[in-house]
């Protein structure tokens, strides 16, 4: 899959298709290489650098992207467990701000930053890919078509704004919440 990248936008955060196209934005402050991954319909992975960073937000517009493209990224950077460091490449990550998910996480050896059966498991290094037992993350059109609608038009001297706890408002008392 040939891919164009422009320099896109450092926010928001997440995948935003705009109708042409969709800007990728992720934050990692102490990352040394993001890849954009893509995946075609036979799971095929294109591997796509954002190479543009701006307040340690990494980035790229991607033109031909559009929704229902599955994604996810491989983040570059120091392993050093004892310091809290554990980047691994090998590794797809979830985009913490995707909108929608395709697949579950099947567990697997591969998932796990460490090797099992190491005694020291917590220093460990597992390079095995885990990409066949992650799901991963789908752009998505989060326009929506306002024709028919109108405003409601309520007057504010006839609008009631109501605000209770509901757990408070409704356990235990007996009481039964008026219906309108």
């Amino acid at each position: 899959m040939q891919v164009t990248v422009w320099p896109g936008k450092p926010y928001p955060l997440g995948a935003h298709w705009d109708g042409h196209g969709t800007n990728f934005a992720i934050y990692s402050e102490n990352a040394t290489q993001v890849e954009l991954c893509l995946f075609d319909r036979d799971g095929l992975e294109t591997r796509v650098p954002l190479t543009e960073i701006e307040s340690y937000v990494w980035h790229g517009y991607l033109p031909e992207i559009e929704p229902g493209q599955r994604y996810g990224f491989r983040v570059h950077g120091p392993f050093d467990p004892e310091r809290g460091y554990r980047f691994d490449p090998n590794k797809l990550l979830i985009d913490p701000y995707a909108k929608a998910l395709d697949g579950e996480i099947q567990y697997d050896e591969a998932i796990f930053s460490y090797l099992l059966d190491d005694p020291n498991e917590d220093l460990s290094f597992c390079d095995r890919d885990d990409t066949e037992f992650v799901p991963k993350a789908i752009v998505v059109d989060e326009s929506f078509d306002w024709d028919g609608d109108r405003l409601l038009d309520i007057p504010e001297h006839e609008t009631v704004i109501y605000e209770m706890h509901v757990k408070g408002f409704t356990k235990k008392s007996g009481f039964k919440a008026p219906s309108f």
